[in-house]
């Protein structure tokens, strides 16, 4: 529940349209619900702007669904991460408004409209077309938080034209997020571009020798740019919350 959804709530108890026990019920699990295998944080939108996201992996499609249920009917989206195409069908199937995008292994609930968060615009940028689950994942979820978000895919340094064909959208950009595999070369090089953040995001593609997202994680950590923050490797939903929070009008 929100700020505003629960100044509404109070404002319906002030002016009798909603009883005091109907009121009471809704407040009865405010902070926190305990359903045996999960703790839900009632409380984390009101705390800090974003309901909890369901982590899918490791949890089982019955489970995904009996937190949906608790979490649903007071939150306007809810997100499910990394969440395979099978259980999926299990969740769509009991939420029918739920969309599965199966690039980024995510599913939004949209409740209700989203309001507009954002002071400016988000850039998604991958440097391969591999990276674009990793990419997509950070875009819906910074869509999700209430933000405009812009995408550009495929415009690592091993064309580097590429990028610079996108020069004018990389400049209008408030936050950037720059997901590369590989060397892990690229957010180094777009924010020598800006003077706005860069949140740096490895991934797990390459051979060998990439140690699975390792060497471009520490390469974006060595990055000579000063306007560069890293993630973990392949958490695309963690630079997009993180882009979210620094776009956030407060």
């Amino acid at each position: 529940m929100e700020k505003k959804e629960l100044q509404h709530m109070l404002m319906q108890v002030a002016d009798g349209t909603l009883s005091i026990e109907d009121a009471a019920g809704k407040l009865m699990h405010f902070d926190m619900e305990d359903i045996d295998y999960a703790h839900i944080d009632h409380h984390r939108s009101l705390r800090k702007g974003f309901p909890e996201v369901i982590f899918g992996e490791g949890k089982t499609s019955d489970q995904i669904i009996g937190i949906l249920q608790k979490m649903s009917p007071d939150e306007n989206v809810v997100l499910v991460t990394r969440i395979s195409p099978e259980k999926s069908v299990t969740v769509t199937t009991a939420f029918p408004h739920a969309v599965y995008h199966e690039d980024a292994r995510m599913i939004i609930l949209r409740q209700r409209e989203i309001p507009q968060r954002g002071k400016g615009l988000i850039l998604i940028i991958s440097a391969g077309t591999s990276d674009i689950p990793v990419a997509r994942e950070a875009s819906l979820t910074a869509e999700a938080m209430g933000n405009p978000v812009e995408t550009v895919f495929d415009v690592g340094v091993a064309g580097i034209h590429r990028l610079f064909a996108h020069k004018e959208q990389i400049r209008k950009a408030n936050v950037l997020v720059v997901v590369a595999g590989m060397e892990g070369a690229l957010p180094s090089v777009v924010a020598g571009l800006v003077s706005r953040p860069v949140i740096a995001v490895p991934t797990s593609v390459g051979y060998g020798a990439s140690f699975g997202g390792l060497a471009a994680l520490f390469a974006m950590l060595n990055a000579c740019s000063s306007n560069v923050a890293v993630v973990n490797i392949d958490n695309g939903f963690g630079a997009g919350y993180m882009a979210a929070i620094i776009n956030r009008e407060v």
